[in-house]
């Protein structure tokens, strides 16, 4: 396992969440953050912009470039890109974690809402995975990580959210052509999705106050670092739940996740319990 000190991270949605909980725990090696993210002000509902949480890399150890990107715009990707390469010389890690969501049924889901999931989930993560591969090809140990999950086309995970889950599978089947393709560059291409609910700001908002019975950000920001600190030419192709990659590392404690101590975390969505 190699440390991430020195190496360039470009993350969507870093301003927050997991996003922000991956780039911390990348931050603490001394990791390099293009934080590229919508938000430039403050929310009430969803606390948080690409400048506090470049503030907390910095304090953390890293080095942070906050870029306003909307990821669906690929000339504001592919100019965060440039400036982020002119800063830190390259980029060696393209994290996929900007998502949008709407868990509602067909009926429920505006045009404008579908449209906001196929635009960020799917062209957002082809379009960063796009104009990153030059660099990531010239990268020693380059990895592509998308949050998305495990495919299982049980009819229970379309019946009242097509559209969600449509968006996040189209994701899971990039990862799966990417890693196949980009193979011979040498770099590592993998998803990675939650076994339980992770309570985040955006979770509250979708889910009107969301649920305490989960765990937080920093399961998957340990379970990315492991990942990312492996050899990306043995390490590609692969679905994992973040609980079976830290398995897999030796951890198995995983009550300091929790978000109320002593609860039963809820099994997140696309996963059998």
């Amino acid at each position: 396992m190699e440390s991430l000190k020195g190496k360039t991270l470009f993350i969507s949605g870093a301003s927050r969440g997991i996003g922000k909980a991956i780039a911390l725990k990348a931050a603490r090696d001394g990791a390099n953050i293009i934080i590229a993210a919508k938000t430039s002000e403050p929310d009430p509902r969803l606390p948080g912009t690409i400048y506090t949480a470049a503030e907390e890399i910095r304090a953390a150890g890293g080095r942070a470039l906050p870029l306003i990107v909307d990821i669906r715009q690929e000339q504001q990707v592919a100019a965060a890109i440039e400036k982020g390469v002119a800063e830190f010389g390259g980029i060696d890690i393209l994290v996929n974690n900007a998502s949008a969501i709407s868990v509602t049924t067909v009926p429920e889901t505006s045009l404008k809402r579908f449209d906001l999931m196929m635009d960020i989930n799917v062209r957002g993560t082809f379009v960063c995975s796009q104009l990153c591969l030059p660099h990531l090809a010239r990268a020693t140990n380059p990895h592509i990580l998308t949050l998305s999950p495990p495919i299982d086309l049980s009819a229970k995970w379309f019946a009242k959210h097509a559209a969600y889950t449509t968006s996040k599978y189209a994701m899971s089947l990039l990862v799966h052509g990417m890693a196949a393709e980009f193979r011979d560059y040498g770099i590592s291409v993998n998803a990675l999705w939650p076994r339980t609910v992770i309570l985040t700001s955006a979770l509250n908002v979708a889910h009107e106050g969301g649920t305490a019975f989960g765990r937080t950000p920093a399961i998957m920001a340990d379970a990315s670092y492991e990942i990312l600190t492996r050899d990306s030419r043995a390490t590609t192709g692969n679905f994992w739940l973040d609980e079976q990659v830290l398995r897999e590392g030796g951890v198995t404690d995983f009550a300091k996740y929790l978000v109320v101590p002593g609860s039963q975390p809820t099994i997140d969505l696309f996963v059998e319990p």
